[in-house]
Order: structure tokens, then sequence, then C-alpha cells
């Protein structure tokens, strides 16, 4: 059962510190493979970012509502962190023969970019419910791919209720967070895997989300 926290007008720091650490752990527990704690300021936000979903074009470039040019622009989610102090950073590693574009491996990659919608989800919700009313999560690659892929369209699009609301969202990446540098600067392996990737020469991929709490 959830335990629903009464709101406070201020937020106690050793309560925050708390949360934060408690929710570092729910990431692991969830399937993360590292996870760390970082100051809002920390995130790297810039405008080359969504550039790259659209050249080259993405598959996901205009086809959903959570992916470029239909969401939050880096400039946006600049200001808006001025007004957090907190999150919760996690990473999951990914086989390679796995995070490649294969066909044979499609529902594998599939399944593996739903646990980190669910992840951050799932984070963002305890958040909410321990009163940090305003956390709000970014997850990784097209949510019109991982969830209606099989489908004819993303119903959001056209203005009709998205068919997973609570855990569609955009990934890090169409709002401009800098998720390369980020990983690295938290002292993690990343490696840039495009279409043309062979599975021998990448080590692992690698998925990231994040949930600004507070």
């Amino acid at each position: 059962m959830t335990t629903i926290r009464k709101i406070r007008a201020d937020m106690n720091e050793a309560q925050l510190s708390s949360d934060l650490e408690k929710y570092r752990l729910r990431a692991l527990e969830l399937g993360a493979s590292n996870a760390r704690i970082v100051k809002a300021e920390e995130i790297p936000v810039d405008e080359r970012i969504p550039m790259k979903c659209q050249i080259p074009r993405c598959f996901g470039y205009g086809a959903g509502a959570q992916c470029p040019p239909n969401t939050m622009k880096p400039a946006e989610l600049r200001e808006l962190l001025k007004k957090y102090e907190s999150a919760v950073f996690f990473i999951k590693d990914i086989p390679a023969e796995v995070i490649v574009r294969d066909k044979a491996t499609i529902k594998e990659r599939v399944d593996a970019y739903q646990q980190m919608y669910t992840m951050v989800s799932e984070i963002e919700s305890a958040a909410f419910y321990d009163g940090h009313y305003l956390a709000v999560g970014f997850a990784a690659g097209s949510c019109r791919h991982t969830f209606c892929g099989q489908l004819p369209d993303c119903q959001a699009m056209k203005g009709d209720k998205c068919r997973f609301s609570l855990k569609s969202r955009p990934s890090m990446e169409a709002v401009g967070i800098d998720v390369y540098k980020m990983v690295a600067l938290a002292g993690w392996d990343i490696y840039p895997i495009g279409s043309g990737a062979k599975v021998q020469d990448v080590p692992k991929g690698t998925l990231a989300g994040i949930v600004i709490v507070q």
C-alpha cells in the first residue's frame, strides 16, 4: 500500500536527502545498473541534442506527442531547472546484441526500453506521493515506438487520450539533456551506437532515465 505523505509548505532538507537516497535505491531495485543523486544545476542541457533527432532524421521525429518537435524545448527546460534542486539519475546497461538495430532482437529491445519507462514512472510516482508533487521524469527513446510501435498512430497527436498516459513521457534527449555527457561525468561507461553499429564493435548499450524531484 502506498503511504501518502502530507504536503508541506517547506521541505525539510534531511527529509529530502532521505527521500533522494530512497529513490536512488529504488532505481537499483527496479533494474538500474547504476544510480546517483545529482543537483539540478548539474544537468547539462544543449540545443544541439534535439537537433540530432532531426539531422539525420530519426524515425521518431514528429511521429509522437513526446518526440521533437512536439516536446518542451531545451531553453524551456533550462529555465524550469532553476526552480529545482535535486534529481535522481540512473542507467540500465543493455547487451550489445539487444541494443543494435537487428529485427531478430526487436522484442528484447522494446522490453528494455519499456523497463526504463517503468522505472521512471514508478520513481516519479513515489516522489509525488511523498509530497514532491512537482517531480517530473524523463526516460529513454521514443514512447511512440516503445509502447505503440505495432499500432497505427499516436493517439495524443490527434488530441485523444494517450494509451499509456502514466508511462508516456519525453526521453531525456528529446528535451535537450546531454545524456552522453551526463553518463560520462558520472564516471560510467557509454558508447555511441548508430544504425550501422555491429554487435562485435559495441561493448554494451546504455539506456538512461532521470527523475527531477524537488
